[in-house]
């Protein structure tokens, strides 16, 4: 068997606890997957996946009540007034320059 070495951890008791059900269900070990991770930190030379916040959530008008329509719009109107928004071309511009356009 391979030399080993403790590792002790602080981890919310909801989160430890769906992990550790989802790896039950692969048939991985705790230990296991812990060992999988620290190896692919040391391949990736970092954390082995994106760390970014996830992107706002695109609303789909479709299927919106008239209210939650009037309420959408009113969020863009009021976006204007206080200066959050960009004109077209000059985003257009950015992306034709970020992707070589």
């Amino acid at each position: 068997m391979a030399k080993t070495a403790n590792l002790y951890a602080r981890i919310e008791p909801e989160v430890k606890e769906q992990a550790e059900d989802i790896l039950t269900a692969l048939g991985i070990p705790v230990s296991s997957a812990i060992n999988m991770f620290y190896k692919q930190i040391i391949l990736q030379r970092g954390i082995p996946f994106e760390i970014k916040l996830p992107q706002a959530k695109v609303t789909d008008m479709s299927a919106l009540t008239a209210r939650e329509l009037d309420e959408e719009l009113e969020k863009g109107y009021q976006d204007v007034l206080d200066g959050r928004t960009k004109p077209a071309d000059a985003v257009f511009d950015k992306i034709r320059k970020d992707y070589g356009i």
